[in-house]
């Protein structure tokens, strides 16, 4: 035994030496490793398929993470997006107003719709200033296009006003191009107010700017009130059918100016630069 294990032994370092310098036996190791390579591909199996599940698996549970993630950042920049949309459109409208603030020569004061009376046939919006802001009943309401409404009560904070479109308002106005006096009723509509007492032989048409008369006191002279849709004139009736479009945007406004009169002006709250001291003469 011990002698077949020194003849073995010998024999192997015999082959090492001879392959190592002359290289005789690479055509055999091939032929052994390429017969081996399937038994060696099926011990070395169960660890890849092992490898093989762990990664993906993994790579699943990470992609679901990651999609869960990307799903939440989209509905977080789309609820921002949405809010900057708003805020740029609130912009716009800021800028419209302080445009048409710079056109009336009377004070105003910028303020915030809170609320729409709901009931259908009443037009009525409350607003977030009040007595404490120097707001009084019978101040005119308008906005960067034309006039709105008037104010009916006022609170401390808050103030409600009555649109030119409520059933029950009535509003002085005139024909621009030719000066005929109006009474431009409200329809209980969104967008029509209705001239009254207009003879059939007046000349009014469609397209004729319909603006305050400053009569009665409550409005201003020359504010936009809108401009006329039809004239329908029947023989049978007295008077003359004639329908406008409100200038206003009445039903899309978030902001609206109220404004003084200018002998209203101290109704209003002190300003800073009121209440610095005169300098001595």
């Amino acid at each position: 035994m011990t002698l077949r294990l020194w003849v073995a032994v010998v024999l192997c370092i015999g082959l090492m030496m001879t392959d190592h310098r002359h290289q005789h036996l690479a055509d055999i190791r091939s032929a052994i490793a390429t017969v081996m390579y399937p038994v060696q591909r099926a011990a070395h199996l169960p660890v890849e398929i092992y490898a093989w599940a762990q990664e993906n698996l993994a790579s699943r549970s990470d992609l679901i993470k990651i999609n869960a993630e990307l799903r939440r950042n989209e509905l977080l920049v789309e609820a921002r997006l949405e809010k900057y949309r708003e805020l740029q459109a609130e912009n716009r409208r800021l800028r419209r107003l302080l445009d048409s603030s710079t056109k009336v020569d009377d004070r105003v004061l910028i303020a915030e719709l809170l609320s729409v009376d709901m009931d259908p046939f009443s037009r009525r919006i409350l607003l977030n200033k009040g007595s404490s802001d120097g707001v009084v009943d019978g101040q005119s309401l308008i906005d960067a296009n034309g006039i709105m409404g008037q104010i009916v009560h006022t609170s401390a904070a808050t103030s409600t006003a009555l649109l030119i479109t409520d059933p029950s308002h009535a509003l002085p106005a005139q024909v621009n191009r030719t000066g005929l006096r109006c009474i431009a009723v409200g329809t209980g509509s969104a967008d029509t107010l209705e001239l009254k007492h207009i003879p059939l032989n007046e000349d009014v048409r469609a397209g004729d700017l319909i603006v305050t008369s400053g009569l009665g006191g409550r409005f201003q002279p020359g504010y936009p009130v809108g401009r006329v849709l039809s004239v329908e004139r029947d023989s049978a009736q007295s008077f003359a059918k004639v329908r406008v479009k409100p200038a206003a945007a009445l039903e899309r406004n978030r902001e609206v100016l109220l404004v003084w009169p200018g002998d209203d002006n101290r109704r209003l709250p002190a300003r800073p630069e009121d209440k610095k001291p005169k300098a001595a003469l």
